[in-house]
């Protein structure tokens, strides 16, 4: 389990690619390796990879990952070159404070950046996620204004969504820019996003609850297919 609030931003420095999937290095990593154990989890733009080498004092600290097809297929990490920033959080302690939201780092699905409109100090950025399809349903039901979801691994607040245009909304203060890598991608970048897990479980509870087995079409279908059933059993 993670929070959203990213440690340190380490950088790409070496990518190794085969049929099953690729190794990432990432260096500049020492602030958050002083505990570090093989088999760790840290969470790598927010998808939980688990640290199979590592290194605290070469080269200024580094760890290596090791990503499946299956992470390459949900995430933006394939796309990362070498020089990139990452953005890094080590698994939750119990005994820390907790100051942003239950992350898992299992990553839902990607975003594209489509809108950066400085505000003062601030950024505020809009997303566009993608056209919804069997395999990947829409993330719209999960994601509400004021509600928080990971991006990238960083927990923040959503300031809008815009369901038409499946499109949210964040804004970064200026702590946060500096803090993350987020705010030095362009309009037109990928992003991971994670939505609130609670969120994912009352749906499912509902579409349990309204007697849907199959929730391939979403709780949006399951809902109208029972509203149609009732109107047609009424005559209307």
């Amino acid at each position: 389990m993670f929070t959203g609030l990213i440690e340190h931003v380490g950088k790409v420095s070496s990518i190794v690619t085969d049929a099953a999937g690729c190794t990432l290095r990432i260096a500049d990593s020492a602030p958050i390796l002083g505990d570090c154990n093989i088999g760790d989890s840290i969470a790598v733009n927010g998808a939980c990879l688990t640290v199979v080498e590592f290194s605290k004092d070469e080269q200024g600290g580094w760890f290596t990952v090791w990503l499946a097809n299956e992470t390459l297929d949900r995430t933006d990490l394939g796309e990362l070159k070498v020089g990139d920033g990452v953005n890094l959080e080590r698994a939750m302690g119990g005994h820390g404070r907790f100051g942003g939201h239950f992350v898992q780092a299992h990553v839902d699905g990607t975003a594209t950046i489509v809108e950066r409109i400085p505000d003062g100090d601030s950024l505020r950025l809009t997303f566009q996620l993608p056209e919804p399809t069997p395999e990947r349903p829409s993330l719209l039901p999960f994601v509400i204004t004021k509600g928080y979801i990971a991006v990238d691994g960083a927990s923040l607040t959503i300031t809008g969504v815009n369901d038409a245009e499946r499109t949210f909304s964040l804004m970064l203060i200026k702590h946060t820019q500096e803090k993350i890598t987020l705010s030095k991608k362009p309009i037109g970048a990928k992003v991971n996003v994670e939505v609130e897990m609670v969120g994912k479980y009352i749906q499912k509870s509902v579409v349990a609850a309204l007697g849907g087995g199959d929730d391939s079409n979403g709780l949006r279908g399951l809902i109208e297919k029972v509203v149609e059933d009732v109107l047609k059993k009424r005559g209307l």
